[in-house]
């Protein structure tokens, strides 16, 4: 994510698919005692994100959204995997209006409790086996307000919608499961009025237009979690192609951002290609990039294989949010409080991108940002426990970015370089956390870094020695 109120100035398991990694491992944590799911898994910043007891393999959404009235009907077709016997288990769904719920074709007794949708079925799934939940809804949906006070989920604009999940808002728009912990596969069929255009993850599969509307259907098949899925609606001008690489491309930009976004998006193939030489072959067979005027927003946002943008974006934050579909979609967050996985890595791409493309070396970024006095907001939080409040503060992109140039430093290009590659290449599709991301450094330099992450992400005030 990128936020401009927030932004710096210088601007496993994978190997395993999907949940079944999770279910195999018997990693459950946050589970109650006894044949009922959780309420949340635990995250010490949102602790009813995500729910306890199961594993969604697959979304199936069908929405249907009207821009004037603001009204979405949706179904939502989960099929999961229990990791035991539920009698009861919940959803995560906020604001609006539940009309059916079956589990396997079976109706199941349901109630709310806030963002919680409680699920009873008549028969309770047993450990290690599938199961399917059927949930209609509708309503006006809306986004939620983060900690920090900016706006997340389904956020409306003018011609539309403008829908960035990250990192609660999911539940604004889809029942789910919603915490980057559990990552699906997911179909999108989106019907909206002719003249408008619904852009999701992945892949576009099918477009027909009948009786004065136009149904959209899209497949993101490579696991992504709930806060990176994407349905936004608008007035688009669409661009498709697929790059040398065979990259399916998909662009569309409100043709009121379409002239200064473009000389920045014909830029894309090229920064994809780049990344891929240094992070590793790109994760995703889609990509692209959803331009939109959403004043309400005010950030873009890294929606996997489609990153949005409340207007037409500079080519630092390109790089920025291009740099996210490898370190924080591809390789997801474990625990917000590692939200500098996320947003210093992808800061730090920014860096090596000018350093590499004629600009400013990544030392010089690190230095302006050090000669920053010691009682400046860029020191008072820890980057690698933020709190939830401050999830996209300054530090955490600055100083995490400077906690990679740090390490870098200390181990030298090789052995950094090989980290970053080898750290995409090892939580693929899957998740990490600080202490896997310091251990596999050690690994790879031979060196003891303890002092170094302990100093640069966890300590309040300013480093003494760069």
């Amino acid at each position: 994510m990128t936020h401009p109120r927030r932004r710096p100035a210088l601007r496993t398991t994978a190997a395993l698919p999907f949940a079944l990694a999770a279910l195999l491992t018997g990693a459950d944590p946050a589970l109650a005692a006894g044949p009922v799911g959780a309420s949340g898994v635990g995250d010490p910043y949102f602790p009813l994100a995500g729910n306890g007891g199961y594993y969604v393999d697959h979304y199936d959404l069908t929405l249907r959204y009207d821009p004037t009235s603001r009204h979405l009907d949706g179904r939502a077709v989960l099929t999961a995997r229990a990791t035991r016997r539920l009698t009861r288990f919940d959803l995560d769904l906020h604001g609006l209006k539940v009309t059916g719920l079956t589990v396997d074709r079976a109706p199941a007794a349901h109630r709310r409790d806030g963002q919680e949708l409680v699920v009873t079925p008549r028969r309770a799934p047993g450990a290690g086996e599938r199961f399917r939940v059927t949930v209609t809804y509708s309503g006006e949906p809306g986004p939620v307000t983060d900690p920090d006070g900016s706006l997340d989920g389904w956020i409306p604009t003018d011609d539309g919608a403008f829908v960035a999940g990250e990192p609660q808002g999911a539940m604004t728009w889809f029942p789910a499961n919603n915490h980057p912990k559990d990552k699906s596969s997911y179909d999108f069929t989106i019907t909206v009025p002719d003249g408008r255009t619904a852009v999701a993850n992945g892949v576009l599969l099918d477009r027909r237009t009948a009786h004065g509307r136009t149904t959209f259907h899209w497949r993101q098949t490579e696991p992504m979690a709930a806060c990176l899925a994407t349905a936004t609606i608008g007035k688009f001008q669409v661009e498709q192609y697929t790059t040398r690489s065979g990259i399916r491309v998909h662009n569309a930009v409100d043709p009121r951002e379409a002239t200064a976004a473009a000389p920045v998006l014909k830029k894309l193939p090229s920064v994809l290609e780049w990344g891929s030489g240094l992070f590793g072959r790109y994760p995703y067979r889609a990509a692209g990039a959803i331009v939109d005027r959403a004043p309400r927003a005010g950030y873009a946002l890294e929606t996997q294989t489609r990153p949005v943008y409340d207007h037409a974006p500079d080519l630092s934050t390109l790089v920025h949010e291009s740099a996210h579909q490898w370190f924080g979609d591809s390789v997801s967050l474990t625990s917000w409080k590692d939200i500098w996985l996320n947003e210093g890595f992808a800061t730090y791409a920014e860096w090596l991108y000018a350093e590499q493309h004629g600009g400013a070396r990544a030392q010089t970024a690190f230095d302006a940002l050090y000669a920053t006095p010691a009682d400046d907001a860029l020191w008072a939080v820890p980057p690698g426990d933020p709190g939830g409040a401050h999830l996209f503060d300054t530090p955490v992109y600055a100083r995490g970015a400077m906690t990679l140039h740090t390490l870098r430093t200390a181990v030298g290009d090789r052995a950094f370089f090989r980290v970053l590659r080898t750290w995409a290449a090892e939580h693929r599709h899957g998740n990490g956390t600080t202490d896997q991301f310091r251990r596999l450094a050690e690994r790879v330099s031979g060196k003891g870094l303890d002092a170094l992450f302990r100093t640069w992400l966890h300590l309040r005030g300013k480093p003494d020695t760069p």
